[in-house]
């Protein structure tokens, strides 16, 4: 394990990129294969992966894989039985009942021998795979080397202890050990789960605080109150804010909900644009010379009721990077204005958009925060 080499961070422009390195990460691991998604699907991309896995195993590497059991609900249990037999081991995460159906693990992550990581928004599914311009969802990951892949490994084996899912009474209440911020000399690793006091909010909001110029891409846009405030009121101020947001997504719903906070960033100054080509589904936010790159969008399940996984990088290196990314999804964007936003919405759309924010924003966390009492 090469847990001593120095930190290299890539970012991954495309899914169809981050899914190549993944494959090829895994079929270079020698010791260990640690593998947390949301969505597994069994189609050709997943019989790729698992042929990857089973391979490894049969090398000896020790492989696990954690997948949601709702994000994962179409795959049969069956598909991962030649994968048991060569010695691998599958668990799901939360599996179905009553009780608490909506808190789900929503991360993002392969880990290599201790040594290689990759995150982002990246499931295990073929419309994962393209450029997101031609073809396939508009993604992102970054690939890490270093001490940080050691530290996730060490989240992946919490979540993987606990994939049954059985909290404490009063979960909401307490600190959670899979909710926190790991400190490493590159940055920090920040991991969500449910309650109200989301490490990543907190650190965004801290970086907010006094930033000159925000870039962020976000595939489910539906942020807490006093984020939207802090964007509105640096655009205010003059800071540089820019959103590039779906201009088709996967869930229509989250879509209008994004869409009711418009009027009031557009009048403030803050830049929106919507990306045309395919669905978006990245998740980037540069903020002055932070990069933040992993799973979370800027919504109330990823900063409060999933579990979620980001870094977060004091690299201004990276961000400039970013910022590349940025620049090159804008010339694929339509940019939104004030004058013909207003003119093209009508009481039926805004009506819809209220209601879509109703539900997203109110309805969904608070039903998702009374599971978490018991």
């Amino acid at each position: 394990m090469e847990t001593n080499a120095a930190p290299e961070f890539t970012w991954l422009e495309t899914g169809g990129r981050t899914i190549q390195e993944m494959l090829a990460a895994i079929t270079a691991a020698q010791q260990s294969i640690r593998l947390e998604t949301y969505i597994f699907q069994g189609d050709a991309t997943g019989e790729e992966f698992r042929e990857a896995l089973v391979g490894a195993c049969n090398r000896g590497v020790r492989v696990q894989v954690l997948a949601d059991a709702v994000g994962s609900i179409y795959l049969s249990d069956s598909f991962w039985k030649l994968f048991r037999l060569n010695g691998g081991q599958i668990r799901w995460f939360n599996p179905l009942s009553l009780s608490r159906p909506s808190i789900r693990d929503h991360r993002k992550l392969l880990v290599c021998d201790e040594s290689v990581a990759i995150i982002g928004g990246i499931n295990i599914a073929g419309e994962y795979r393209g450029d997101g311009v031609k073809g396939g969802w508009r993604d992102l990951g970054m690939k890490i080397r270093g001490g940080l892949a050691n530290v996730m490994a060490r989240a992946f084996d919490q979540m993987f202890d606990c994939a049954d899912f059985k909290h404490k009474p009063f979960a909401r209440l307490r600190k959670s050990a899979r909710q926190k911020i790991v400190h490493s000399s590159e940055g920090q690793l920040l991991l969500g789960g449910p309650g109200r006091n989301s490490p990543i909010k907190r650190a965004l909001l801290q970086d907010l605080r006094t930033a000159r110029e925000v870039a962020i891409v976000s595939a489910y846009f539906l942020p807490p109150w006093r984020m939207r405030r802090d964007l509105a009121r640096l655009a205010r101020r003059g800071a540089k804010v820019r959103l590039i947001l779906p201009g088709k997504s996967d869930v229509a719903m989250s879509r209008l909900a994004g869409q009711s906070f418009y009027r009031r960033f557009l009048k403030a100054g803050v830049e929106i644009y919507e990306y045309q080509p395919q669905i978006l589904h990245a998740k980037l936010f540069i903020i002055d010379d932070v990069a933040y790159a992993g799973s979370a969008n800027l919504d109330g399940r990823s900063l409060s009721v999933n579990y979620e996984i980001m870094v977060r990088l004091p690299n201004a290196a990276l961000a400039a990077q970013g910022r590349g990314i940025f620049s090159d999804l804008l010339q694929h964007c339509r940019r939104i204005e004030l004058a013909q936003w207003r003119r093209c919405r009508t009481f039926w759309e805004r009506l819809k958009a209220r209601v879509a924010y109703f539900i997203l924003a109110r309805l969904e966390p608070f039903l998702a925060q009374r599971q978490m009492r018991d």
